[in-house]
């Protein structure tokens, strides 16, 4: 549904977007990573085609996005990261206006509208001004916009930008519902928890150069990240000798301590943990708990990246 090639883009001496290159199939929910100034909202205005690059090339749908805008405009949902809304309307006559601006016939309008105002949970509010909405109700109206014309491909820059932690929860409730619609969406996040929920891939940018795409699984293992394992000791047991009984096992990729809690990061392709206690039973020490803990997205994302910012 999206196929970028070698996109390069420059802003007088900055360089936005270097070589960058993906894919993104039909139904996939792809979490588009990387700090401010990587190249991320760039990338999607190219996308939308709101913006050439300077060389490469992009298509969305099988159309080019350097000389197919108008039709590519009629298969895709764009959201940037500051929606503009039109604060004198209320919310049906918001979507109503986007509706014919769709040119979506005025007998199906109507049906249109309740549709989108029902998914996204707007319903009771089509009535309100849009300016007395919340933060969270305004993310959802732009959500509803962007699904006025039924589009293929989602291109969600920050949805969830500045929501407190309810509407985020609601917010997600809706993408995933977007997801098992068949939507391929593009969805950029700084929220790297609700990411590694909603999406089956991702891509990691810095400094307008993509580092990483593919599955949240293939991350883990570029970033030699497997699971985690905290255990708390008890019975007075020097934690430095109990770590030193596990560190030279090759299963384990390092051993950290805090207190009386051991902290075990194991490797990848390692499924199963009971040898943790086992040595540590064998070597006479009392194990008070045991939580593993799944590898995070926030630790491939550190793994994988410099923390460099243009």
């Amino acid at each position: 549904m999206i196929e970028a090639r070698n996109l390069t883009k420059r802003y007088g001496k900055l360089l936005a977007l270097d070589d960058l290159s993906l894919d993104i199939g039909p139904g996939e929910v792809f979490g588009f990573i990387g700090p401010n100034g990587a190249g991320k909202s760039t990338t999607m205005r190219i996308l939308a085609c709101l913006m050439r690059p300077d060389s490469g090339t992009a298509k969305v749908c099988g159309r080019f996005v350097e000389s197919e805008g108008p039709a590519i405009r009629r298969l895709i949902g764009y959201m940037p990261d500051f929606l503009g809304v039109y604060e004198d309307l209320t919310v049906d006559e918001y979507l109503q206006f986007f509706a014919s601006a769709f040119q979506i016939p005025r007998k199906q309008r109507r049906s249109i509208v309740d549709g989108v105002l029902e998914l996204t949970d707007l319903t009771e509010k089509r009535r309100s001004p849009v300016e007395g909405l919340s933060r969270g109700m305004t993310q959802r109206l732009g959500v509803a916009r962007v699904l006025i014309h039924d589009p293929k491909v989602l291109l969600l820059d920050e949805p969830a930008s500045g929501l407190d932690p309810r509407a985020r929860i609601e917010m997600r409730t809706l993408l995933a519902e977007l997801g098992r619609m068949g939507k391929s969406i593009m969805l950029s996040s700084h929220i790297l928890s609700e990411l590694a929920e909603l999406c089956n891939s991702i891509g990691i940018i810095e400094r307008g150069k993509l580092l990483f795409a593919g599955t949240i699984e293939e991350a883990y293992r570029k970033a030699a990240l497997g699971d985690r394992v905290r255990i708390t000791l008890e019975g007075g047991t020097d934690p430095a000798v109990a770590a030193s009984v596990i560190e030279g096992d090759g299963r384990v990729l390092r051993v950290s301590t805090n207190g009386t809690t051991l902290t075990i990061d194991l490797a990848p392709e390692v499924q199963e943990r009971h040898f943790l206690i086992e040595k540590l039973v064998a070597a006479g020490v009392r194990i008070g708990a045991l939580r593993p803990e799944e590898a995070r997205l926030e630790d491939a994302f550190l793994r994988l990246t410099k923390g460099s910012v243009q």
